[in-house]
């Protein structure tokens, strides 16, 4: 298992993660799955478009649009129960097929952070298997 560290420098951001993964990956690898694991509880992970950046900003607006920052009757004390369940609608783990000792994605797809209570120094996971035929 490896791991790597972003920086995120606001509150709602989707940052693009692929080639960090990507490098994680051993060269070697050539068939078999990637596990991508984020262990915080206000971020998620997310497979999406990687050719428009007006994807992401539409993924956010949506997210917001539905899960407002304040609404009256949240009860978490510490005032981002937003990002929680932002993060949990998301997700906070995904599995992807590894080719070549590389993320085996669609042409215009990338792997995305995101951040729903930034800025915050957050950490990534990854690990891998490699397919037995």
């Amino acid at each position: 298992m490896a791991d790597f560290s972003l920086e995120t420098h606001e509150r709602n951001v989707v940052v693009d993660i692929t080639r960090q993964v990507n490098a994680l990956i051993p060269a070697s690898l050539r068939s078999g799955v990637c596990h991508v694991f984020c262990p915080h509880t206000t971020a998620g992970l997310t497979v999406n478009e990687n050719a428009d950046p007006a994807v992401k900003r539409d993924l956010m607006a949506k997210l917001t649009a539905l899960i407002p920052r304040n609404e009256s009757f949240y009860r978490h004390d510490e005032g981002n129960s937003d990002a929680h369940l932002k993060a949990s609608l998301v997700g906070m783990s995904l599995t992807l097929p590894v080719r070549d000792g590389r993320l085996a994605l669609g042409t215009w797809q990338g792997v995305y952070f995101c951040e729903f209570d930034g800025p915050r120094s957050r950490h990534v996971q990854v690990c891998w298997q490699a397919a037995e035929f």
